[in-house]
């Protein structure tokens, strides 16, 4: 199966998506964004804020609550050249939360513009926080291919990364908007419900839900659970191979508490849907059903890492139950309240997807790993879904409308 996976033509998940249809700014009210669904074949048009009433009582939203942060920073040389670093990740991968706290000096693993013209001098910025002026330096310490490591310090080691970054930088926007980021950005491109800095992209089906929709859905007895991944600058990656085989999935950092595993176990036990909210929430859920098939299968890690092609690859019966409770069990076992790790894993047609009943999910860009995600969950009504969100004039990409996918 995996060799007719790799062998997908990227070709066939093009679509003609006109400039006029990208929505380059939010709508003023987030939750009246079109909402379509699908289900069984079927395609019916509602409004986002009517999602409530699509879901039956007892059904679980599982939500991803990481927060974008300010992640572009723009230096200037003595010369004038313009330097811009995107900060990624912390060089010590998990550790996100310790680099926000930290003061002083902290390294990062970053994207560097216009490269070539900074050689090996130290940069320094000029921020002001709390009516103090601050000099923020960057230095470069290594580079591996199209990354570097950089090491930033400032002078008032009374302030975190946290604070220095939130001063220094720039909300990122994808690329695809075409603009630069306005005060209402802000706001608009981060979930009501963020909570954890790392992202440099929002998870943006998250985006069209506010606090009178999060109330309604628990009024009308719908369940929440929230996991944590940081979405990477790779989620804008493009595929540019012939075939999927070519494509290198990007890599992004997951944290689960021990307290939302106990709640998604419990929902799976109840047999009653599961929703991801985004693909950045599936891409955990899938993730955490082959983690829990490592357990199993005694391949156990300290922390989850799925490879692109390993759920292609491993024979496996276990049910999302059986694997969602071995990793309960094997974290009980070891004093464990929170699994953190990685996932590259590729969700594209060929791959059954386990643990979702649904998805809520906005329309993406032509011959993405998004579509193929897609795809794998509705089969070729994918195609059906988009010329019809084209017909109905959606609003397509990370300020767009929404859809309510139910699985094939």
């Amino acid at each position: 199966m995996i060799k007719a996976v790799k062998d997908i033509s990227v070709e066939s998940f093009d679509y003609p998506l006109p400039e006029e249809r990208i929505a380059k700014f939010p709508l003023h009210k987030r939750d009246e964004s079109k909402l379509l669904v699908y289900q069984q074949g079927n395609i019916s048009h509602t409004v986002f804020n009517k999602l409530p009433s699509l879901l039956a009582e007892g059904s679980m939203l599982v939500f991803n609550n990481t927060k974008v942060i300010h992640a572009r920073m723009l230096f200037q040389k003595d010369t004038g050249a313009a330097i811009e670093i995107f900060c990624l990740e912390p060089v010590k991968a998990y550790d996100f939360e310790a680099a926000f706290h930290a003061r002083g000096s902290s390294k990062w693993i970053c994207m560097v513009g216009n490269a070539k013209r900074w050689k090996d001098e130290q940069l320094i910025k000029q921020i002001e926080i709390n009516g103090k002026h601050v000099d923020l330096k960057a230095v470069k310490i290594s580079q591996q291919e199209a990354y570097f490591q950089i090491e930033f310090s400032w002078n008032e080691t009374n302030l975190t990364f946290g604070e220095i970054i939130d001063a220094a930088g720039i909300l990122p926007l994808p690329p695809y908007l075409n603009r630069e980021t306005t005060q209402s950005d802000e706001t608009a491109y981060q979930t009501v419900y963020a909570k954890h800095n790392g992202s440099v992209a929002a998870p943006t089906a998250g985006l069209h839900f506010t606090d009178q929709v999060l109330q309604s859905l628990n009024q009308n007895g719908i369940r929440s659970a929230y996991v944590t991944l940081h979405v990477g600058a790779g989620t804008f990656k493009p595929v540019k191979s012939d075939t999927i085989s070519g494509h290198q999935m990007h890599v992004e950092h997951a944290f689960i508490s021990l307290n939302s595993l106990l709640e998604i176990h419990g929902q799976l036990k109840s047999g009653k849907p599961l929703v991801a909210v985004g693909t950045t929430s599936l891409r955990v859920l899938e993730s955490l059903y082959w983690f829990g098939v490592k357990v199993m299968q005694q391949q156990w890690l300290s922390e989850l890492h799925v490879e692109q092609w390993e759920p292609y690859e491993i024979i496996t019966e276990a049910t999302p139950m059986q694997s969602i409770g071995a990793i309960i069990q094997m974290m009980q076992n070891a004093g464990m309240t929170e699994l953190r790790g990685d996932t590259g894993v590729l969700l594209a047609p060929g791959y059954k997807i386990r643990m979702a009943n649904a998805i809520v999910t906005n329309f993406h860009q032509p011959k993405s790993t998004l579509i193929l995600l897609i795809a794998a969950m509705i089969g070729e009504d994918w195609r059906k879904v988009y010329n019809e969100a084209l017909a109905k004039d959606y609003r397509f990409l990370s300020y767009g409308d929404s859809s309510l996918l139910w699985r094939a």
